[in-house]
C-alpha cells in the first residue's frame, strides 16, 4: 500500500499534541493498537485546537468568527479538500476509517461556542445539554474508533452517561478557576436550594453549605459512573483498556475531591502520574475479559 507522506506527517503532528498536552488521556491512548492510538490522537488534537480557539484572549465576537471559520475548514477537510491546520488530514482520515458521523464533530464546536461568553445554567437539564456537547459527543466518537456493539442504542446512551460523569468531575475540580472566568456551571436553582451565593465559588475555603452542594454533585457523578459501568462489555476488547483507564483516572480524581472534604477552592486537585499509570496497568487484563467486564469502581458510594 502506498504511503502518503503528508498524511503520515499529519498523524505525527497530532501525536505530538497528545503526548505533550493530553495528560490524563495519553496514558490510556498508549494501551490501544497503533492505528487506533493514532486515531485517538487525531481526535484529541482536534478537540484541543477547538478548545484553544474558545480560550484565546480575544473578544467573544472574534472567537465566534474563529469558530465559524474553523467549522468551515473542518467541513472542507472532511470533503477531501486541502487543509491549513496540519492535524485535519489525520482527523479526516480517522473519521472516514472509523465512520464517525460528522454531526458529532459539529456538536463539539457547538459546545465550545457556549464557552465563548460567561455562561450560567438555570437547571440540571441545561447543564446536561452542555455536558453532552463538550463531553458525551467525544465519547460517541471514541466508540467508533474502538469498535462497539450498539444493542439498539444502549451503548450510545451509556457513552453519553459516561461523558456526563466525566464532565461533572471536571466541573467540581475547576469550579473556582471557571468562576473567575465568569463560567458558573453548577445549576443556579441548585445553588439557590443550598443557599449558596455564586460569589462563594471564588472563596479560599468552602462554607458548610457549599460543601453540601459539592457533595450533592459528587453523589450525582458517582451515580452516572455506576450507570456507565454497563458500557464496557459493549466495547470491543481492544478498546476496553482505554475506556477503563480514562474512567478510572477521573473517578480516582473524584475520590480525591471527596477525600479532601470537597476543598477544591484552595488549589487544583489532581492525582499523581504513578496512580494514573497504576490505573492503566490494572485495566490491561480487561482486554481479555468476557462480557462481565465492568468499569473500575472505588469504595466511595
Amino acid at each position: 500500500m502506498k504511503i502518503d507522506p503528508a498524511l503520515t506527517s499529519s498523524y505525527h503532528f497530532c501525536g505530538e499534541i497528545a503526548r505533550l498536552q493530553a495528560r490524563n488521556f495519553y496514558h490510556a491512548f498508549r494501551l490501544l493498537p497503533r492505528a487506533q492510538r493514532a486515531s485517538m490522537c487525531a481526535l484529541y488534537a482536534f478537540m484541543r485546537h477547538t478548545d484553544d480557539l474558545a480560550d484565546s484572549p480575544v473578544e467573544p465576537e472574534a472567537k465566534a468568527q474563529a469558530l465559524d471559520a474553523w467549522q468551515a475548514e473542518l467541513d472542507a477537510a472532511l470533503a477531501g479538500l486541502p487543509a491549513r491546520w496540519p492535524g485535519l488530514p489525520a482527523l479526516a482520515d480517522t473519521v472516514a476509517r472509523a465512520g464517525i458521523p460528522h454531526h458529532l464533530l459539529h456538536a463539539v464546536i457547538d459546545g465550545v461556542r457556549l464557552d465563548t461568553i460567561p455562561r450560567r445554567f438555570a437547571n440540571f437539564a441545561e447543564l446536561s445539554h452542555y455536558c453532552y456537547l463538550v463531553a458525551s459527543v467525544v465519547g460517541l466518537c471514541c466508540l467508533h474508533i474502538w469498535g462497539y456493539r450498539s444493542e439498539g442504542g444502549k451503548a450510545e446512551r451509556l457513552a453519553e452517561t459516561c461523558g456526563l460523569a466525566l464532565q461533572l468531575t471536571n466541573i467540581l475540580r475547576d469550579v473556582r478557576e471557571d468562576a473567575r472566568l465568569g463560567r458558573i456551571y453548577l445549576p443556579l436553582d441548585e445553588l439557590e436550594s443550598f443557599g449558596v451565593d455564586p460569589a462563594e465559588l471564588d472563596s479560599d475555603q468552602p462554607s458548610a453549605r457549599l460543601r453540601d452542594l459539592f457533595a450533592f454533585q459528587a453523589k450525582r457523578a458517582y451515580g452516572f459512573y455506576n450507570q456507565a459501568s454497563e458500557l464496557v462489555p459493549l466495547v470491543l476488547p481492544q478498546g476496553r483498556p482505554v475506556l477503563l483507564t480514562i474512567v478510572g483516572i477521573y473517578r480516582a480524581l473524584l475520590d480525591e475531591i471527596v477525600r479532601r472534604d470537597y476543598n477544591v477552592l484552595a488549589s487544583r486537585i489532581s492525582i499523581s502520574s504513578w496512580r494514573k499509570l497504576a490505573i492503566a496497568v490494572h485495566s490491561i487484563p480487561q482486554r481479555f475479559a468476557g462480557t462481565s467486564a465492568t468499569l473500575l469502581h472505588s469504595s466511595t458510594p
